[in-house]
């Protein structure tokens, strides 16, 4: 485990040592596990994104015409 500095704001910290105590947890777990999460999604929104450069790519106007010709608008 390294240690680190961080600066909170004090209601953040407030609302994060509250938890901590709710949750019977310390606040090093709370913060590593917010960052993993954080992590986590940031991997699965960068494989989303990769997945959708490989859609075709449609105008706006084009998208309305077409919503127009089926008779959506």
């Amino acid at each position: 485990m390294k240690r680190a500095t961080i600066y909170l704001d004090e209601d953040l910290h407030r609302a994060l040592k509250l938890k901590s105590v709710e949750a019977d947890q310390s606040i090093s777990h709370l913060v590593n596990d917010a960052i993993r999460t954080t992590l986590t999604e940031d991997l699965e929104d960068l494989s989303d994104v990769e997945n959708r450069t490989k859609e075709k790519t449609v105008s706006y106007e084009d998208f309305l015409k077409e919503l127009k010709s089926r008779g959506q608008i």
